[in-house]
């Protein structure tokens, strides 16, 4: 088994092994992952925060060995808790900027170093220290007005399940990437009303597929990421949509997660 890790700020993770297949999720920096396959310019890799098996281009792929796979897998994360900061890597001397979720491997005293690799970072970190359902919805609001990107995870564009994940991951609990797999955890709610902050509420579509997920602010509003992250009126059938004056998605089930 060979092993990598994402040192560049976002990188794309296809469905197939090409540049014009979909996106199904990002790397984002500092994210480590297994090797499943090689293709011709292209590898397969099963990120190992979430298992999650995709496609991304081999020349955004740094190698790391299995010692320094093994020891990042029990290592405490510190992610990055701000919407946007550099990084300066101490070798080549150069900065570039990293996205909030983020993951500075083996951080110590401002220095993430690990194999040849050491970088420097001054910004704000989060840890996975389990934190409240407050401190989920300031998390949450950080990224309002993030445009929707399918497949995306940072603050330049996100989808639903990836403002959820990153959301929850920034306050310590970890969520699969999927909604469909998001909504196999936490407990139901049988009624609206018991809903509270940082609960999840999950939508499906006409074949009762779960296609969206958003976080509760309370039991009357959610914010989600549709079109942008946005904060929208919420109720037994769904999200009301304050554009279209319209419900845009239908309730299927609230989980309790914290």
């Amino acid at each position: 088994m060979q092993y990598g890790i994402c040192l560049l700020s976002v990188v794309p993770c296809r469905k197939e092994a090409s540049n014009t297949s979909e996106m199904v999720t990002q790397l984002l920096f500092g994210e480590h992952y297994s090797i499943l396959e090689t293709g011709e310019g292209w590898i397969k890799i099963k990120i190992a925060y979430d298992n999650y098996e995709c496609w991304i281009n081999i020349k955004q792929h740094s190698k790391i060995s299995e010692t320094t796979f093994n020891t990042l897998q029990k290592q405490i994360p510190a992610y990055s808790n701000e919407l946007v900061q550099v990084i300066t890597n101490k070798i080549t001397k150069t900065t570039f900027p990293i996205t909030i979720g983020a993951t500075l491997p083996l951080l110590k005293d401002k220095t993430s170093a690990f194999e040849s690799f050491e970088f420097a970072f001054e910004g704000q970190v989060a840890s996975n220290k389990k934190k409240t359902a407050q401190d989920i919805i300031s998390t949450a609001y950080l990224l309002i007005n993030a445009p929707y990107l399918w497949g995306g995870k940072s603050p330049l564009g996100i989808d639903c399940s990836g403002f959820t994940q990153i959301v929850y991951k920034l306050n310590g609990y970890k969520l699969p990437r999927d909604a469909s797999q998001q909504v196999e955890l936490g407990s139901p709610l049988s009624f609206v009303e018991e809903a509270e902050a940082g609960d999840l509420a999950f939508f499906d579509n006409e074949e009762g597929n779960i296609v969206h997920v958003g976080i509760l602010i309370d039991n009357q509003q959610i914010i989600h990421a549709s079109g942008s992250v946005r904060i929208d009126k919420f109720d037994h059938y769904g999200i009301f949509s304050s554009d279209t004056k319209k419900y845009s998605h239908t309730l299927r089930v609230i989980k309790k997660i914290l």
